[in-house]
């Protein structure tokens, strides 16, 4: 009997809590829309290259995995490796500020 009171008391419970979410959805072409033109590393380039044309970045993270894979961090993106080669160049997120809503 203490059971079948516990279970009516628990869903009691559940079904006068409200429950609420916000969901945000931002498209993909307004993300970081003022930094699209933006150029960043190319495909292919080599980490000499990348060096050469855009500097030391901020931080470099270590290989990890199979093939291995190193990101370099620069100001306004961040730039994936395989072995000594770019495989993708990526904006970082950049939050709105609150007074521009």
């Amino acid at each position: 009997m203490m059971r079948k009171s516990l279970i009516i008391m628990t869903l009691f419970g559940l079904t006068i809590t409200p429950l609420h979410a916000d969901v945000i959805q931002i498209p993909v072409g307004q993300q970081a829309a003022e930094l699209a033109q933006l150029k960043r590393p190319a495909t292919g380039m080599t980490k000499a290259r990348v060096l050469q044309e855009f500097g030391e970045p901020i931080e470099r993270k270590a290989p990890r995995g199979t093939p291995p894979i190193s990101s370099w961090e620069y100001e306004h993106f961040i730039v994936y490796f395989e072995n000594d080669h770019v495989i993708h160049s990526v904006l970082k997120h950049r939050p709105q500020n609150e007074s521009s809503r």
